[in-house]
């Protein structure tokens, strides 16, 4: 951990709270395949992510590629 790493997590915390307030409690479905699963740096920072999804009270729930189809809906739902 370099020193401005605290700094860094404190920064993004801050920025993602009105998020975690708002859904808090509410499944997520997260996208996951691609370059994101081949780059080990990038599996670990991930698997990271979604514990602290859970551990700030989101439901994260993982689906592997879908590719067009998840892509296609998610336009949809904007």
């Amino acid at each position: 951990m370099t020193p401005e790493q605290p700094t860094r997590d404190v920064a993004t915390l801050l920025e993602a709270l009105p998020y975690i307030r708002e859904f808090h409690g509410r499944t997520i479905v997260i996208k996951y395949g691609g370059a994101a699963m081949e780059d080990p740096a990038l599996c670990e920072e991930f698997a990271r992510d979604v514990v602290l999804l859970k551990y700030v009270g989101l439901n994260p729930i993982i689906v592997h590629g879908g590719g067009p189809e998840i892509t296609g809906y998610m336009e949809r739902l904007d």
